[in-house]
């Protein structure tokens, strides 16, 4: 008799006892349906049309007669706005194209004051206050060379980064023709190769426009080089785990808790992971929990300043032959980032995996605001609370063991905002994530302590 009251004592206080598997996103046949539409072909058409200027380096021409005659980022800017412009025209105007353009100081790569223009096209979200919420794919558009600041030779940067391009307008040509209820932003930056200045300007702007920036998708250098090792079915996603936008009491808070591996970059990374096991894009995506690669950096650190969640996509073996050298041949070698060691399809997969996570977030409710967890006295047990999402019609408890990489078990909790686990918050690490009456599911959010 005790055993059956304790039973269904436990049960009312908390109905979280079995540990289920993590669920896959939902499978959206819509979804499915544009990512299949994804063409390899496009994609090298693009490749080869940014090739095709010359040279993109940030310090090149910009002038109408450069522009006219089809050489440097001028006229490279020129046409991705034409491009963007064009699908928005096939989609009855659903897509507001725009620039961002701003006059870079000299600084250690910029030798004068130079043009720095970021090209973007908004698909606003379908609802008034799910579309304040935000999700943003990039890539940048300028190139180099050897030498930084030789704008007389070709820079090709097929790989670097005309493949990340390519993915941000392919993405914008495909899910251009759905509606979600969030908005998306499909962003081509330049000033890269100097230091990151385009992608600076713009996250700055981001944060001081207010915008509720969810996730942003950075892909540089997501061309597989057609190395003889490289590994075609992967793609390395990079995330930050100690956010570098946070203060001192927030870094106590991480190191006290054993949050280093639990940053919002961090849960979009795992994000990704969760999509392509739904999708299955081509591609499987490696977590590499690192902000990038060895002491390098890239576009999605611009956002992470900022305090935004980024996370990086590059291919799983860089060929240096390929990247940041004069076109040419030495010693049997060649040398030069040009069309014919990309691997187009491995560019159509990884587009792929990025529209597919890009049209999965921009379909979930919101994520739950004020995640907490009752620290107040010392039990067993652990005490989640939070504050209701727009949109969300239930929620799912998720939970991982302290050391591993991804969450490992969820608990669909029904439309509460308060749940107890028969778990100890010693030993696992908790999230909440909202679920709408479709199955979608937002992003996960870690709690902080409440005492």
């Amino acid at each position: 008799m005790l055993a059956v009251s304790l039973a269904m004592v436990l049960f009312f206080v908390c109905p979280v006892l079995s540990q289920e598997s993590i669920p896959n996103q939902l499978a959206d046949s819509r979804i499915a349906a544009a990512l299949k539409d994804i063409s390899s072909a496009r994609i090298q058409a693009t490749i080869e049309k940014l090739v095709g200027f010359g040279t993109r380096s940030t310090l090149s021409a910009q002038d109408p007669t450069s522009i006219s005659a089809g050489r440097g980022i001028g006229a490279a800017r020129e046409w991705i706005k034409s491009e963007f412009e064009r699908y928005s025209k096939d989609c009855g105007g659903c897509l507001e194209v725009k620039t961002d353009s701003f006059t870079q100081s000299p600084a250690d790569r910029i030798p004068q004051p130079t043009e720095i223009t970021n090209v973007y096209a908004v698909l606003k979200g379908s609802g008034s206050e799910s579309a304040q919420r935000i999700v943003l794919v990039t890539g940048h558009y300028d190139s180099r060379n050897s030498d930084n600041f030789n704008i007389k030779d070709d820079a090709p940067g097929a790989n670097d980064d005309a493949s990340g391009t390519a993915v941000s307008l392919e993405c914008a040509r495909v899910l251009s023709r759905l509606r979600f209820p969030a908005t998306i932003v499909f962003l081509t930056v330049a000033g890269e190769e100097q230091g990151l200045n385009g992608s600076a300007h713009f996250a700055q702007m981001a944060k001081e426009q207010g915008w509720r920036l969810e996730a942003v998708l950075n892909n540089d250098i997501v061309g597989g080089n057609r190395d003889p090792e490289q590994d075609s079915g992967v793609v390395r996603v990079f995330s930050e785990g100690v956010p570098i936008a946070a203060d001192e009491k927030q870094l106590r808070q991480i190191r006290n808790l054993g949050g280093e591996s639990d940053s919002p970059s961090r849960e979009v990374a795992r994000y990704v992971a969760e999509t392509a096991r739904t999708y299955q894009p081509g591609v499987k995506p490696l977590l590499i929990f690192r902000l990038d690669r060895y002491l390098r950096g890239g576009d999605h650190y611009s956002f992470n300043q900022q305090g935004f969640a980024a996370v990086r996509f590059t291919e799983y073996r860089e060929d240096y032959n390929h990247q940041h050298q004069n076109v040419r041949t030495e010693g049997g070698i060649e040398y030069g980032d040009v069309p014919k060691y990309v691997d187009f399809d491995y560019v159509a997969a990884v587009a792929r995996l990025n529209a597919a996570t890009l049209a999965t977030l921009a379909s979930a409710p919101a994520p739950p605001d004020n995640v907490r967890l009752d620290a107040a006295k010392l039990e067993n047990d652990s005490n989640l609370r939070w504050d209701a999402a727009h949109g969300a019609t239930a929620y799912e408890v998720v939970w991982r063991a302290t050391s591993s990489p991804e969450w490992e078990h969820a608990r669909n909790v029904g439309n509460a905002t308060h749940v107890t686990m028969p778990l100890s918050k010693d030993n696992a690490i908790f999230g909440v994530r909202a679920v709408d009456d479709v199955g979608y599911r937002s992003l996960p959010v870690v709690p902080t302590p409440q005492r």
